[in-house]
């Protein structure tokens, strides 16, 4: 298979992606009133890593553990601190919208992947940038409040983590061809021990015992989790870092029309604005990557 196919691939893999993870803000608001926001994340790493396991015995893949270093790496930035910054950003009184900050991620995936990839942007990806920055401004709009201040700060320490421990993914796939599947149950594994350290410190509120909390974090868990981890993963290992970190950027804009569809939250004129901007840098940014071998520093695979 060439890279061109494999990049198209990807991109199936990575829409998916984005659908499923664009749902998941929309059921974590929901569960807010259900169970605290740590507890949340643990439940849902703990909960995905049994699923997980249960494929790979099913399958009789291998559980071994990747490499240590990397692995910790991964599941210490983009398992659990981006998660629990995120929902601690929302905790200490950010707005709804700061969460968006964490959708920065990919333009510190530029900065990481130059610095320990070596993976120089060309001038498309430059412009599809500037695009994507521009309409994530306008989505986020900070001029019209941005809540607390340690809200938006931790906010954007998720989406810095989340940078950091993408390319930490691309370098362990370059080095170590892991399964995927099997790094990706690690990650839960990892996530679920780690975000339970932090319920320990962070007090958490009662758990209310609802249908609409069991199937909340059924979601997040099995769907969001297990199956959209390992679709993220599998999306990094087939492109280079800057590609998938770009695509992401679909997740906020899916986020808006949501809200809008379900929770009947009206877009503002500047807000679809930004939505077509950021549109317009992935559509840019992914035509660079589909252009023969990935910039990742290997083809697709």
């Amino acid at each position: 298979m060439n890279s061109k196919q494999t990049d198209h691939g990807a991109m199936l893999l990575m829409a998916l992606t984005v659908t499923l993870w664009g749902f998941s803000w929309i059921v974590m608001k929901h569960l807010v009133a259900f169970i605290g926001p740590f507890d949340l994340v643990m439940a849902r790493y703990g909960l995905a890593f049994v699923v997980l396991l249960l494929v790979l015995l099913l399958t009789r893949q291998s559980l071994k553990f990747p490499p240590f270093l990397l692995t910790l790496g991964i599941a210490i930035f983009q398992t659990t601190a981006f998660q629990c910054l995120c929902q601690f950003a929302l905790v200490t009184g950010g707005a709804g919208r700061v969460v968006m900050l964490a959708y920065t991620m990919p333009f510190w995936v530029v900065l990481f992947a130059w610095l320990l990839l070596g993976d120089r942007p060309t001038r498309r990806h430059a412009l599809g940038f500037a695009c994507a920055g521009a309409g994530l401004l306008a989505i986020i709009a900070p001029w019209q409040g941005m809540g607390s201040l340690t809200g938006s700060v931790l906010a954007l320490l998720g989406g810095i983590s989340w940078g950091l421990g993408t390319v930490l993914s691309k370098i362990m796939f370059q080095r170590h061809a892991p399964n995927v599947l099997n790094l990706t149950m690690w990650q839960m594994a990892l996530g679920a021990l780690l975000s339970f350290l932090v319920t320990l410190v962070v007090p958490q509120q009662d758990v209310v015992w609802a249908p609409d909390l069991f199937w909340g974090i059924a979601y997040m868990a099995v769907i969001a989790s297990a199956l959209g981890w390992w679709l993220w993963m599998s999306v990094v290992r087939r492109v280079s870092a800057t590609v998938a970190g770009m695509s992401s950027l679909g997740v906020p804009v899916l986020t808006v029309v949501l809200a809008w569809l379900i929770l009947s939250e009206q877009p503002t004129s500047l807000e679809l604005t930004g939505v077509a901007l950021v549109m317009a840098g992935l559509v840019v940014v992914n035509l660079e990557g589909s252009r023969g071998k990935a910039p990742g520093g290997q083809g697709a695979t």
